[in-house]
């Protein structure tokens, strides 16, 4: 294997406080700002664009805390292409270890317009601002902005002119999004392969993702000989947003036979500052986002589930703990098989046979069946609520509660009882209270309700209840539990998981017996 050298070696510019920061509703507070700079310190992120001094008091204050307290990074700031804002830029950032001054100017034809300037006049414009910004600090770098729009000829010239009149760095930003890949590389390709003095400078690629191509576009750009991106956590950032560092920093990673770059990003930090971003920022990570989200290494198909329970390659092209997660999830839903409910036993510690882990499967599907998500929780409530045996000489086969504002619940039970079908209809001071009524009604008995108590397993609306029952008659005691996402449901049937010990218990009573409590775990 060809040893990596500093060739190949790619600088990550981490624009989050700024870029990020700019979209609608992600404003950042001084102190969240200061958290946010020194993870990415300590994850070894090279610059971090800390903010655009100029723009306000707040702005100013946090770039300058920020350069102060860097440990590693370069830090920079931002500045248009004029006096005030780059002198601004330097008062603020000339506190760091390392300083940098990022001044920028749009060159596209619709961003000449703006301020009205022709291209000679804009020339000068960008000679003038480099030269004093270089004049304040050794390490300057220039963006010509809405570069994928700009003329070829006009954009080759503007990036000579930068190089000569100092700046080290050379970006070349997709301000809306509208490069594609090719496009990308090609262009960075002809700057350093034409512009005089393109092989003294680092050139950079700073991508939106208008058209979902950021992180494409970024990484052609390294393949045509970029060697800084400029990317953000979690792609935050104007409208679509930037291209996402923990995308391009894994790319890299995991596809270095075909990009034989590097990075001195600690990937391992990754998901918490990933998260800690979106809490800021108010702005949540996407489920499906790649590396990031909270589905990128979670399997919900059985086939998926089976394959990761034999080997995690099968489908992981990572390691979750490269990007700081402990592990993979194999969360279960309706899609997920035998193997990954018989795993999941096995984790939270339940040893089943194959007909038990038959009977556990079928009420599981039922139960995803109603869920987005199974949660451990709710598996180990279906375990423990053993659910009616067939040999029960009661059985629930249907129910239906009407529920009114102004009037008594009404509740139709439907039971087996001793094989045969009864049906009873009653009214009762709420549907719990109806529904007891009625298979009271189905099976009269003198049993009473010592106990009635109802808990939610999981959260969320569809949460399963799990129902706990303890009847007691002529000195016996029995206990029902059942769970089900319908409250009502689970109470019924907890009630008759109950009746059912009660008989089972006074058939094996004898005179004399010793009377004690009896559980559904008692009989399943």
């Amino acid at each position: 294997m060809t040893k990596a050298t500093d060739k190949d070696r790619v600088w990550i510019f981490d624009t989050t406080l700024r870029d990020g920061e700019q979209s609608p509703g992600a404003t950042m507070t001084h102190d969240e700002k200061l958290e946010i700079a020194g993870l990415l310190d300590e994850m070894g992120v090279d610059i971090i664009e800390a903010g655009f001094p100029i723009a306000s008091e707040g702005d100013f204050k946090a770039v300058s805390e920020i350069a102060k307290n860097s440990v590693n990074s370069v830090i920079c700031g931002l500045a248009r292409a004029n006096y005030a804002d780059i002198d601004r830029c330097w008062e603020a950032v000339q506190h760091a270890g390392r300083p940098r001054i990022h001044t920028f100017i749009g060159t596209s034809p619709l961003h000449r317009a703006i301020p009205n300037l022709t291209q000679d006049e804009m020339a000068d414009k960008i000679h003038e601002t480099v030269t004093h910004a270089r004049n304040l600090c050794d390490n300057v770098q220039w963006s010509p902005m809405d570069a994928t729009r700009t003329e070829w000829d006009y954009l080759a010239r503007v990036v000579e002119i930068a190089i000569k009149a100092g700046a080290t760095t050379i970006n070349i930003p997709d301000t809306v999004g509208y490069t594609a890949p090719v496009e990308s590389a090609d262009l960075i390709r002809r700057l350093i392969e034409d512009v005089p003095g393109a092989d003294e400078v680092i050139f950079a690629t700073h991508c939106h993702n208008d058209l979902g191509m950021a992180t494409a576009n970024s990484l052609a750009a390294v393949a045509g000989g970029a060697r800084q991106i400029e990317c953000t956590i979690n792609g935050l950032g104007e409208r679509a947003g930037n291209t996402a560092l923990e995308e391009v920093v894994m790319a890299m990673k995991v596809r270095g036979d075909i990009m034989p770059y590097f990075t001195e990003i600690d990937t391992s930090k990754i998901m918490n500052i990933s998260r800690r971003v979106a809490t800021v920022s108010g702005f949540p990570v996407q489920f499906n986002k790649a590396i990031v989200g909270k589905n990128a290494f979670a399997h919900e198909s059985g086939i998926h589930q089976d394959g990761m329970l034999k080997n995690p390659e099968n489908f992981e092209i990572m390691r979750p703990e490269d990007v700081g997660l402990s592990g993979s999830s194999l969360p279960l839903g309706k899609h997920s098989g035998r193997a990954a409910l018989r795993d999941k036993l096995g984790q939270l510690g339940v040893d089943v046979g194959d007909n038990q882990l038959k009977d556990i499967f079928v009420r599981f599907k039922e139960l995803a069946d109603r869920k987005k998500e199974v949660y451990d929780d709710d598996i180990i409530a279906l375990v423990r609520a053993g659910e009616d045996p067939e040999n029960d000489r009661l059985q629930i086969v249907s129910m239906k509660v009407l529920c009114g504002t102004g009037g008594p619940a009404e509740s139709t039970v439907e039971m087996e009882v001793d094989g045969k079908e009864v049906i009873a209809t009653e009214q009762g001071d709420g549907p719990v209270d109806a529904t007891f009524r009625a298979i009271r009604a189905i099976h009269p008995n003198k049993a009473r309700l010592q106990l009635y108590q109802v808990h939610a397993v999981t959260e969320g609306t569809d949460a399963q209840a799990t129902v706990s029952v303890r009847l007691e008659e002529d000195g016996m005691i029995a206990t029902g539990q059942s769970a089900n996402t319908d409250t009502v449901v689970a109470s019924a049937k907890a009630y008759v998981n109950a009746l059912n010990r009660l008989l089972i218990r006074r058939d094996k009573a004898g005179p004399g017996a010793d009377v004690r409590e009896i559980s559904y775990k008692d009989v399943t």
